[in-house]
């Protein structure tokens, strides 16, 4: 279940730097901790570095990029991803260190790296053509979800003889988010990454209103598939915008692509580090020995 916040660039740290001043932190009987005492502290760990490169990051892509990513963006994102897990996304968020509003910045940072992405990123035809080979408009499926292959070749032989995919759905799926639905889920393209890939292999190759004759072994168990709705997939022209859409989420998914684009924002950011002992904090992505995009 932790698939889609694994998929977030990292662009979200923990912990924030403090300002800096002689303010009481925390008290103790052995004395007190103040804000100099902990930024000196932490701006020599490694994590604090971290820490500082991420705020200045999101600093510059914020005044670069920021109108053009609005708060109904965000939200509408961060909806989407609280509907797919129902009543388990509070426990995912747990799961992996976030709430609401730390999900909801998180998604705003990945959001203007996109768009620095999109900025700095030439997509030539080759990459298009390329694309395409694997590209498939969204399908939408039902599904019936059984332990054993048995149920499901039970299942199968029920549509068979007729019955329909939804009572058979109720009748044998184990999903019960989907099986009152007549297993609908919710549709998907070549790109989802929350999809079991021998799922989405067995789906894209039906013709709407077919299902499987096989089971279809898959890391949930065994699961029977109907094709409901299968667009055409058209010509290459028609879909040039999704194509480069595709091209770009890919992009947010290398580290080298990322690294290169932060560093081009960095430089155009006009950014001065006035603490000298943090004077080297962003050579990572500004020395010429950063990594270049493959």
């Amino acid at each position: 279940m932790k698939k889609f916040f694994l998929g977030l660039a990292a662009l979200g740290m923990a912990i924030t730097l403090a300002a800096c001043g002689s303010k009481t932190v925390a008290t103790t009987s052995g004395g007190k901790v103040t804000q100099d005492q902990y930024y000196s502290s932490l701006k020599g760990t490694s994590q604090g570095k971290q820490v500082l490169q991420q705020m200045i990051i999101n600093k510059v892509l914020e005044k670069q990029y920021g109108d053009k990513v609005s708060d109904k963006t965000v939200t509408k994102q961060y909806n989407s991803y609280k509907d797919q897990y129902g009543s388990q996304f509070k426990s995912v968020l747990q799961s992996n260190g976030m709430d609401s509003s730390s999900l909801k910045k998180q998604l705003r940072s990945n959001l203007l790296l996109k768009e620095a992405v999109k900025d700095n990123d030439s997509i030539s035809e080759s990459q298009l053509e390329k694309e395409w080979k694997s590209y498939q408009p969204k399908v939408t499926v039902g599904q019936i979800l059984v332990s054993k292959k048995s149920a499901a070749e039970k299942a199968i032989k029920a549509l068979d003889d007729g019955q329909s995919f939804t009572s058979v759905a109720k009748k044998y799926s184990v999903d019960s988010s989907t099986r009152d639905k007549g297993g609908k889920i919710p549709a998907f393209d070549n790109t989802n990454t929350t999809l079991d890939a021998n799922f989405k292999k067995a789906a894209f190759k039906l013709d709407e209103g077919k299902y499987t004759k096989e089971p279809v072994k898959t890391e949930y168990g065994y699961q029977v598939i109907k094709m409901l709705d299968k667009p055409a997939k058209g010509k290459m022209s028609d879909h040039t915008k999704e194509l480069k859409e595709q091209i770009w989420n890919s992009d947010m998914s290398n580290s080298d692509k990322l690294h290169t684009v932060v560093g081009k924002v960095l430089k155009k950011g006009n950014v001065t580090i006035k603490d000298n002992d943090l004077k080297n904090v962003l050579d990572d992505y500004l020395s010429p020995a950063a990594p270049k995009a493959k």
